[in-house]
C-alpha cells in the first residue's frame, strides 16, 4: 500500500513492499539457436524467410536474412516476435481474439505501430513466464509459423 504525502508529493512504501520484480529473458546462445533452427526449417520447405527473437522487453536478440527473402519481411517478421511478447499469444491467433471484442478495438488494435495479426510469430515462454518471442516471414502463414516452431522446438520450448 502506498502512503501519498500531500505535503511535497513524495511517496513512501509501506514495509516490505517490493519495488523491482525479477525479469526472466532469452539469453543470447537460445536466441541464436532458435534463429539457426528457423532457417533450417525454411530450407527444408524451400522458402527464404527472415527472422527475428526478442527478448522479454521487445529488444531485437537476434535476426537472419536468408539470402532472396522479401526486403519488407525484414521488419514484419521483427514485428511478429514484438507481437508475441506483447501479449503472450501467437500472432496467428489475433484474428479469432479480435471477434470478442468491440468494432473499435478490432478496428484500432490492428493499426497500432508494430502489430501484427496474422501468423509466423510466437512468444517464448519459459517456466510459464514470457521471457520472448519469434517471428518470421517471407512464406506463407503456415510456412512462417512452422520455421518458428523448429525455432522453439531448438531451444527446448514449445508453444
Amino acid at each position: 500500500m502506498r502512503d501519498i504525502m500531500s505535503s511535497n508529493d513524495s511517496v513512501s512504501l509501506a514495509p516490505g513492499l517490493a519495488v523491482s520484480v525479477a525479469l526472466q529473458s532469452i539469453d543470447c546462445h537460445a536466441a541464436h539457436l532458435a534463429v539457426g533452427a528457423a532457417v533450417q526449417a525454411a530450407r527444408e520447405r524451400g522458402v527464404c524467410i527472415n527472422v527475428a527473437v526478442v527478448d522479454a522487453g521487445g529488444v531485437l536478440a537476434a535476426f537472419l536474412r536468408m539470402p532472396g527473402a522479401p526486403l519488407h519481411s525484414v521488419d514484419i517478421a521483427i514485428d511478429k516476435a514484438y507481437t508475441a511478447v506483447s501479449f503472450g499469444l501467437a500472432t496467428s491467433q489475433w484474428q479469432a481474439a479480435l471477434q470478442q471484442h468491440s468494432a473499435a478495438v478490432r478496428e484500432g488494435l490492428v493499426l497500432r505501430p508494430r502489430f501484427v495479426a496474422f501468423g509466423g510469430g510466437l512468444p517464448l515462454l519459459g517456466n510459464g513466464q514470457r521471457i520472448g518471442g519469434i517471428g518470421v516471414s517471407g512464406g506463407s502463414e503456415e510456412q512462417d509459423e512452422a520455421c518458428a516452431q523448429a525455432g522453439l522446438a531448438a531451444i527446448g520450448l514449445s508453444s
